[in-house]
């Protein structure tokens, strides 16, 4: 077969053959690199978001989270849908990717403009003309983030995750810095609008500089309709799991104004920040390990649940301890002046451990080549949560924040039952994986809560301490009983022991070998 030169050296892209030997340690030490870049953005984004709040008002996040409620979903069209059906499939050329590149780029633009052409509407919804040019300005980010959405998939299909981890925190410390100092001069609410336009920016130029990959011109004959079939499948349910996390906002926005929807917004981002923010990162690790298995669906189910009781073990506790101490941490971390968001917090610590679990139901559907499937259970997943969003505005932020915790407690059974069917997978099964979990963190909240603010002789005592000091005292203390109960339930260490595999598979040399 002839080759140009830029094919040559692009060749081992298209083929992913040479990753099948020791697939499970290049999924852990990607889910490796993937984490530890995410915990950085984590951290970046705290601090940052902990400045601007310092900086800037809630109206002026307010006013920005209007835009973003609509314009967010516009801008994931390039990343969401055509990543993972390059991913997924088994086998793709070069002329496949250029044309669906040309396609995915045409889109983008498509959107680019319907979007600004949309500016007077959105203006009227929430009655707010100052809108228009925040519209206007984040229009451009659409198409930005739609060229480089084959570069990127290139590089997770090939589970080169160290580069992709690079140019996303290049792009979170970039956007940051660049709204922080627009936010010190004085720019309002433009520093935000700065910061979501940047971002896309700095990952299109990450993307194409970290992958020797180069379009050619799109071919009509090419067989890419499966692959825009697949990403357009994936994008319109991602369409819809997006306003139907989205639409408390906008229902907010629209009855409530800016200030209470940014004290709203800042305790929802604080809250689901960290774990949404690690398995969006995960997903491209999961769907590119989980689709080499697809074949074996014993295995895909053993791999699957051990992956699930991991998550579970760390992420349950976290419920406990934000729901805990959620007040205590806005009034620390953002100041006195957000003290709204403060109970709006702990409804959404709640739900971390259960998000968490719910979360990979997409795994399931992106992995195992289904997403018309995954495309039916978002309509009804938006039906449920859009009618429990509308139940709970009546009772203000704090009812609309009750309502979305509620969805997730309802969907997640369902949904990984219904994602699960191609391969056997039972919901005894997901159950018997996390009920233990569920439980102890269940219990290590109750019993830290009586302790900490219902037996008279130790409340008074903490309630005294300092904001920092209740917090760190919350945090042990739920921890304590957490690891406690857990070690009673499962009768010995085995929880901890497959966590402690999982480190050392993920980051050799760790530990010192025995």
């Amino acid at each position: 077969m002839s080759c140009k030169p830029e094919l040559a050296r692009a060749a081992d892209y298209f083929s992913t053959d040479h990753l099948r030997a020791g697939l499970r340690t290049r999924a852990l030490r990607g889910a490796s690199v993937t984490l530890i870049a995410q915990a950085s953005i984590f951290g970046a984004g705290i601090i940052g978001s902990i400045i601007l709040a310092r900086l800037l008002t809630p109206a002026d996040f307010g006013l920005v989270t209007m835009v973003l409620s609509f314009g967010m979903v516009l801008q994931s069209f390039g990343s969401t849908g055509f990543i993972e059906a390059t991913i997924q499939r088994e086998e793709v050329e070069h002329e496949q990717i250029s044309t669906v590149f040309w396609i995915g780029v045409a889109l983008s633009l498509f959107l680019t403009v319907l979007f600004m052409a949309l500016a007077p509407a959105i203006a009227w919804f929430y009655n707010e003309p100052r809108l228009k040019p925040i519209v206007l300005a984040f229009a451009g980010s659409i198409l930005l983030a739609g060229l480089s959405s084959q570069h990127q998939a290139l590089l997770k299909r090939n589970m080169q995750f160290y580069r992709v981890s690079a140019y996303e925190a290049a792009a979170t410390f970039i956007g940051l810095a660049v709204a922080i100092a627009l936010a010190f001069w004085g720019w309002g609410h433009w520093a935000l609008v700065a910061r979501w336009v940047v971002s896309p920016l700095v990952i299109s130029a990450g993307a194409w500089m970290s992958c020797g990959w180069r379009p050619g011109l799109p071919a009509i004959a090419s067989g890419v309709r499966p692959m825009v079939r697949f990403a357009l499948n994936t994008y319109g349910n991602y369409i819809l799991g997006y306003f139907g996390k989205t639409m408390d906002k906008i229902l907010l926005g629209r009855f409530q104004g800016s200030y209470l929807l940014g004290n709203y917004d800042r305790a929802y981002q604080l809250a689901n920040a960290l774990p949404l923010q690690l398995l969006s990162a995960l997903t491209g690790v999961a769907i590119s390990a989980f689709s080499r298995l697809s074949n074996n669906p014993e295995k895909y189910r053993d791999v699957y649940l051990r992956t699930l009781s991991t998550i579970a073990f760390v992420c349950m506790p976290l419920s406990a301890i934000l729901t805990l101490a959620g007040e205590d941490l806005i009034l620390w971390l953002l100041g006195p002046q957000w003290s709204p968001g403060g109970r709006v917090f702990s409804i959404f610590g709640s739900s971390i451990g259960v998000l968490s679990i719910y979360f990979t139901h997409a795994w399931l559907h992106l992995s195992l080549g289904t997403p018309d499937r995954w495309f039916r259970w978002g309509l009804v997943a938006f039906a449920i949560t859009l009618v429990l969003f509308v139940i709970g505005l009546r009772f203000g932020v704090v009812g609309v924040a009750t309502a979305y915790t509620a969805s997730l407690y309802i969907l997640t059974g369902p949904g990984l039952w219904y994602a699960g069917r191609p391969i056997g997978l039972s919901v005894c099964s997901t159950l018997s994986a996390t009920w233990k979990y569920f439980i102890s963190a269940l219990v290590a909240g109750l019993l830290c809560w009586l302790v900490l603010y219902e037996f008279s002789a130790t409340s008074n005592v903490f309630q005294a301490l300092s904001v920092s000091k209740r917090i760190v005292v919350a945090i042990s203390i739920c921890v304590s009983f957490y690891l406690a109960l857990i070690l009673a339930l499962y009768q010995g260490v085995k929880p901890i022991r497959q966590l402690n595999w999982v480190l050392r598979e993920m980051i050799p040399g760790f530990y010192r070998e025995k």
